[in-house]
């Protein structure tokens, strides 16, 4: 795969992502989170220049979304975190460790059963984005 990341700044980014991943984990500061377990829903975005892979009909040219899924799977039904932010911030870091032709990755990780005493709400979560810099080197 290219790793080549010169993407000029003004430059549109192509994305592969997932959405809607519903995973069972034991994240959360309550107690009863870490015994009883609960649903999870990610999404994942990652930029990246999709040109060659587009040409070439060439996996290798890519980041295979089966390999970005297996990631998130790991780690959300993985360690038990308190926090959806380290959650995350694992999948973020993680992504851009792994794949070194990825640019950026936002990540999404809601709670749809959020313990929200008198709450209606669909879902409660963190979104975050992280960039490549420059001292990032893959595993």
């Amino acid at each position: 795969m290219d790793t080549n990341n010169s993407v000029r700044a003004d430059t549109k980014l192509d994305t592969i992502f997932l959405e809607g991943l519903r995973l069972y984990g034991y994240h959360g500061v309550n107690p009863e989170q870490r015994v009883l377990g609960q649903r999870f829903v990610v999404d994942v975005a990652i930029s990246l220049d999709l040109r060659h892979a587009g040409q070439s009909d060439d996996l290798g040219q890519t980041v295979s979304y089966s390999d970005l899924h297996k990631l998130v799977r790991r780690i959300v039904e993985g360690e038990p975190r308190n926090l959806l932010e380290a959650v995350a911030e694992t999948i973020a870091s993680e992504v851009l460790a792994l794949f070194p032709a990825v640019i950026d990755v936002t990540v999404t990780v809601r709670k749809p059963e959020a313990p929200l005493k008198g709450a209606i709400l669909d879902a409660a979560g963190v979104r975050i984005f992280r960039t490549r810099t420059p001292d990032m080197s893959p595993r």
